[in-house]
């Protein structure tokens, strides 16, 4: 299992985020990183962890439409296989994002409107370049597809992965920076029922190397991970056993 670490970018810097609570986003105050720069946040996770593998929401690019194009490039190119989040709305959105030299792009429910257009666009651009991510709130979903008049969790992923998607993140944003643990194992492991050959990346809660264990033993393919990193709380013997 890959353990993900997570940028959300806010005001082109490195923001703790809190229970989806953007308006109370700060920069992030880490035990390991010398500012929350994006490039020193990043580059503090590959030192202290060995991961350079990281998930980036640019909520920049999805609260104002402003994506961080530079920072971006600039992470590509000191090396960083980066998973981004910024917002996409339509096919040329995330053309965008791959040519900043991003390995994937993630479609959010939050921002894509129909999953119709998901279907074309994982045939046009291929799954193995996107992820879809999943939006909870508090177990719920933030919203639904425009032409899916389903609001079940599990039925919109089948949809998805129906559409052509391999992998997907579940990601309750509720849990964000609470330290409250693993509220999405149910889902996921509904969801690897449903689809036994997807992979499932799940975030939000994760306090300790313990709920990394549970994850793996629950055959989840990743997790996204950002507190924990920056207090301490798991350390980089506890990734790598």
């Amino acid at each position: 299992m890959r353990v993900i670490p997570v940028l959300d970018l806010l005001d082109s810097v490195v923001v703790r985020g809190v229970a989806g609570r953007r308006d109370e986003y700060r920069p992030v105050e880490s035990s390991i990183a010398v500012s929350a720069a994006p490039i020193d946040v990043a580059r503090a996770f590959r030192h202290h962890f060995g991961l350079s593998t990281l998930y980036v929401a640019d909520l920049d690019a999805i609260l104002r439409g402003e994506l961080n194009q530079n920072t971006l490039q600039d992470l590509a190119g000191d090396g960083f296989e980066l998973l981004v989040d910024a917002g996409a709305r339509n096919a040329a959105d995330a053309d965008v994002v791959l040519a900043t030299g991003a390995s994937r792009v993630i479609i959010g429910l939050e921002t894509w409107p129909l999953l119709s257009s998901l279907e074309l666009l994982t045939r046009r651009v291929g799954p193995e370049q996107l992820i879809f991510s999943l939006d909870l709130k508090s177990g719920g979903l933030v919203r639904t597809f425009n032409d899916l008049l389903n609001d079940d969790p599990v039925d919109v992923a089948a949809a998805v992965l129906e559409a052509g998607v391999r992998e997907l993140i579940v990601l309750d944003v509720a849990a964000v920076g609470m330290g409250g643990g693993i509220s999405t194992l149910p889902l996921c492991r509904s969801l690897l029922d449903f689809a036994p050959r997807s992979r499932i990346i799940t975030g939000g809660g994760i306090r300790t190397a313990d709920d990394l264990s549970t994850l793996r033993e629950n055959g989840i393919h990743g997790a996204l991970v950002a507190s924990a990193l920056h207090d301490g709380s798991i350390s980089a013997d506890e990734i790598c056993s």
